[in-house]
């Protein structure tokens, strides 16, 4: 909880200060300036375990209340933690105001409460707050509160998705996302890696696919300008940027351009996919991490990849603790064993070809239990492929290499072992999701680069700067990328991944 007290520090000495933790992050407390009384104000976390000699004051709302003659108990939550504190308001320690509030408090308000921690006289908590004083901030009306006291389901609070970072499944979501990201920007700007921001709005197709969110200014309802001829192709030269333009699918090739200049770098945000797909495991917008090598290969991503996984991971066991314990006890059992095997197990690796045989031998013993039976070099691996191979062949996250070149991105450098037939591409396939990483050494060929997207019908003048990459100062690199919320789901196992971001996207859906 958080004790709020004044500060004469200068209006200069604003700073965010972080405790010595295993990787530099978890917060000791916020300065921030506050206008209208002319002073800083500095957030302490209070370790509510053991009584206080002095009052503290918590802000926060209350789940729940409940009320007695003489006696009322809230358990009140600042979303610091899973559990909140209880707070006991007896009327006679109260002063007449805080008297008077107590019929306005309800599940949902927002309440301030000053008072000491003393030894609870319950069995479910430490310590409680005995309130000297209660003032209600915001009132929360409990015959339309959409959050009444049960448990909801997770579909029905995807209706109320503003709403529902007051539950404790979501709350404990996004405080292990946050750790998460934070933890990630600390790996990597230790391995002194720089961090870059590419754009979202971008003419190139990273992967080739189609699968792209128009951005457009032209006016839909009106007559479209078009070029003079028989298709009636779009003149987009009348558009905002002078050219179709889109929503990105992915950082990569921007991030390209300054990974053959600054050596290591990494991109962290959104991305958006326009796939109709109503998967568990698929979002039209999610966040994505991609790392850029210079002077690398596979095998330096993939190992670069076990390791953050491994260093992401230990970082929310550590610092997650309680809210791990809880997805645990409601979603999925054997989380934190799982968790702590990635971290202590070292990540299976196998080719291609050698997966596909493991899967036809496997499937040959009874093809009516998989919904896709038919398996061969070629084929683009489903979700059951990759969890058979991650959950039961290998036991384990487990690379796979080496993939048909039909199947993957113009950019991925071709195997000269094979003719090209495959390229030096990667996935990493993690128990309970299936694909989580997905990566490759590039192709800095310039003469094979400009040759595969003709080969998959790409105009090469949309990708001229790319190629001026391998005109000029050409390097073997390499990179991968990570989807974020596939990331939060795996690390909380929670089923579908509409739970993994504040505000989800899919088809049909771009409520709030």
């Amino acid at each position: 909880m958080i004790e709020f007290t004044q500060t004469d520090a200068p209006r200069d000495a604003m700073v965010l200060f972080f405790g010595v933790g295993v990787d530099g992050f978890g917060s000791v407390g916020y300065y921030y300036w506050e206008e209208e009384n002319d002073f800083i104000r500095y957030a302490v976390p209070v370790d509510a375990k053991e009584p206080t000699d002095s009052d503290i004051t918590i802000k926060g709302w209350v789940r729940t209340i409940r009320k007695q003659k003489t006696l009322a108990f809230a358990q009140v939550n600042d979303g610091s933690n899973l559990g909140g504190i209880q707070c006991v308001l007896n009327f006679d320690q109260l002063d007449e105001a805080s008297q008077a509030a107590i019929d306005q408090v309800t599940t949902g308000c927002a309440v301030q409460i000053t008072g000491p921690l003393v030894p609870s006289q319950g069995g479910q908590q430490a310590v409680e707050v005995a309130a000297k004083t209660l003032r209600v901030v915001g009132l929360c009306p409990a015959d339309t509160y959409p959050l009444a006291k049960k448990r909801h389901s997770l579909e029905y609070l995807r209706s109320i998705a503003h709403l529902r970072p007051r539950t404790n499944t979501i709350a404990a979501v996004a405080r292990v996302r946050s750790q998460l990201a934070a933890a990630i920007h600390s790996f990597f700007q230790s391995q002194n890696f720089v961090y870059v921001q590419t754009p979202l709005i971008t003419a190139s197709d990273c992967e080739g696919a189609g699968e792209l969110f128009r951005v457009t200014t032209l006016d839909l309802e009106q007559e479209l300008p078009r070029l003079n001829n028989t298709d009636r192709t779009v003149d987009y030269s009348q558009d905002f940027f002078g050219k179709p333009a889109f929503l990105t699918v992915s950082g990569q090739l921007g991030g390209e351009t300054h990974a053959c200049a600054l050596g290591d770098i990494y991109t962290f945000g959104p991305t958006f996919r326009a796939e109709n797909s109503q998967t568990t495991r698929h979002l039209a917008e999610f966040h994505m991490v991609e790392p850029e090598m210079a002077f690398a290969d596979l095998q330096t991503a993939m190992e670069n990849a076990e390791q953050l996984l491994k260093y992401t991971v230990s970082h929310v066991l550590k610092n997650c603790q309680e809210d791990l314990t809880f997805f645990s006890s409601f979603y999925d059992k054997e989380l934190l064993d799982r968790l702590q095997k990635l971290v202590d197990q070292p990540f299976a690796r196998v080719s291609y070809r050698e997966a596909i045989a493991y899967l036809q031998e496997e499937i040959a013993k009874d093809p009516s239990k998989w919904q896709y039976p038919h398996v061969e070099f070629g084929t683009d691996l489903a979700t059951e492929h990759e969890r058979w191979l991650a959950e039961t062949k290998f036991e384990s996250c487990v690379f796979v290499y080496n993939y048909p070149a039909a199947i993957k991105a113009f950019y991925m450098r071709a195997n000269d072992e094979d003719n090209g037939e495959t390229v030096n591409a990667m996935d990493l396939l993690v128990p309970g999701v299936g694909e989580l990483v997905g990566g490759s050494q590039r192709e800095e060929r310039l003469d094979v680069l400009e040759q595969k997207l003709r080969d998959n019908n790409l105009n090469l003048d949309d990708y001229w700067w790319y190629l001026d990459l391998r005109r000029y100062g050409s390097v073997p690199h390499a990179g991968y990328g990570l989807g974020f919320e596939r990331l939060v789901q795996y690390v909380t196992g929670i089923e579908n991944i509409r739970e993994a971001i504040a505000f989800p996207r899919y088809p049909g859906n771009a409520e709030f």
